[in-house]
């Protein structure tokens, strides 16, 4: 790396500087120039909570993040939903990212950080653990069957229309899946973008909405992509779900059974499963399935104990943490975890520690999809205590697998 620029400036960003954010993501992540894209990006934009990094008058890197809530294991945190992090190719290796990062880190009010990383060996270095990681999808739908269910009402619409009943459906779920996200308005807006850019080639987005003895209880968002067969692209399409709320069994069994019936497609695919989707257990046939590992969503803790005390725990913990954390020099240390289904309790203490490990991989652990015990099988952990391991990665983990059903 060369040595950072000595006239480099760090600070918060200004509505002043959106222009040039949008141009420098833009072109970082290799998106064409589109009127429409930018005004829906500019709609959820919050640049009071960017930072930017500027050489003289060029911008040099931008870190951007969004104000939301995190369901985390029986609770909900605020945290800061970093997105649009991106760095001038002529001041690349030059620590641009880094004090980005630092300077975000030191200055966010939440306990909680959050991203989706497009290259995943970058933020591990920031202290970012992997803590929700997805499934890719795709199956054939002339192979797929599924059970009979107890069918509901569905109906079929625009997104546009049934926004009022996809966010109360929506608003019943997410209390109680670890890695959804709270959504103001804007963001609905921004989400259900319909622009001709949005749509890779495919047809306009459409929802259903399923309705179930005590009314809506779950939708579907989708649209078609021809296929690649120039005889008869219909019958090669794909049906690409975009997003898939459902609050009981019956309503997730029922939507699937529709998307898996809408003719003229060959394939349906979804990038948002989670490791435990109940979909890989009521195909017939779970070979024709296709599944694909992703790293999804990346945690960072800022505040340690005001983030172990948001959370509870599967099973009764009390142990002793002692951190490295070489951004955050707050958290490092030694931390005495108490916690249950009911509470928890985070304090500093100077007792002998039982486990040793970094922030990132406490942060790998905190949405209790990745347990300690797999940590420490590659090495991460030190298990001072015999049984440590054992005991705290039963405590971290949840009965649901961690999930997150969009990018932002």
């Amino acid at each position: 790396m060369s040595p950072i620029l000595p006239d480099l400036t760090v600070r918060p960003g200004t509505e002043a500087d959106l222009d040039a954010i949008l141009q420098l993501i833009f072109a970082s992540f290799h998106d064409p120039p589109d009127p429409a894209l930018e005004a829906a990006q500019r709609a959820v934009c919050e640049p009071e909570r960017s930072v930017v990094a500027t050489d003289g008058e060029l911008l040099a890197g931008h870190l951007g993040s969004f104000g939301r809530e995190l369901t985390v294991p029986g609770g909900i945190v605020p945290a800061a939903h970093v997105t649009q992090v991106g760095v001038a190719p002529t001041h690349r290796r030059r620590g641009v990212l880094t004090a980005l990062m630092r300077r975000h880190l030191t200055d966010a009010p939440e306990p909680v950080a959050a991203l989706w990383a497009s290259e995943g060996r970058i933020y591990p270095r920031y202290g970012y653990g992997l803590a929700a990681p997805h499934l890719t999808i795709t199956a054939a739908t002339r192979e797929v069957r599924l059970p009979d269910g107890v069918p509901g009402r569905l109906r079929v619409g625009t997104p546009t229309a049934l926004r009022a009943v996809l966010t109360e459906i929506y608003e019943a779920v997410r209390p109680h899946r670890p890695g959804w996200s709270s959504r103001p308005s804007a963001w609905w807006d921004y989400r259900h973008d319909d622009s001709a850019a949005s749509r890779g080639g495919g047809t306009a987005l459409r929802v259903v909405v399923r309705e179930g003895p005590d009314g809506p209880d779950g939708y579907a968002l989708w649209r078609v992509v021809d296929g690649d067969n120039p005889a008869n692209p219909r019958i090669s399409a794909t049906l690409a779900v975009k997003e898939f709320v459902a609050a009981s069994p019956a309503a997730y069994l029922d939507l699937w059974r529709f998307l898996f019936g809408i003719d003229l497609t060959a394939r349906v695919t979804y990038h948002h499963a989670a490791l435990d989707e109940p979909l890989l257990y009521l195909a017939d046939d779970p070979g024709w399935l296709g599944t694909r590992w992703e790293h999804g969503l990346w945690i960072r803790l800022r505040d340690v104990p005001a983030a172990l005390s948001a959370r509870r725990y599967a099973t009764p913990v009390d142990v002793v943490l002692e951190l490295t954390d070489a951004l955050l020099p707050a958290n490092a240390g030694r931390w005495h975890l108490r916690g249950d289904l009911d509470g928890a309790s985070c304090e500093h203490t100077s007792a002998p520690a039982a486990l040793a490990l970094d922030v990132r991989d406490l942060g790998a652990a905190y949405l209790g999809g990745t347990p300690l015990s797999a940590l420490a099988g590659a090495g991460l952990i030190d298990e001072r205590v015999p049984g440590a391991v054992a005991a705290t990665s039963a405590a971290l983990g949840w009965h649901r697998a961690p999930s997150m059903i969009e990018t932002f």
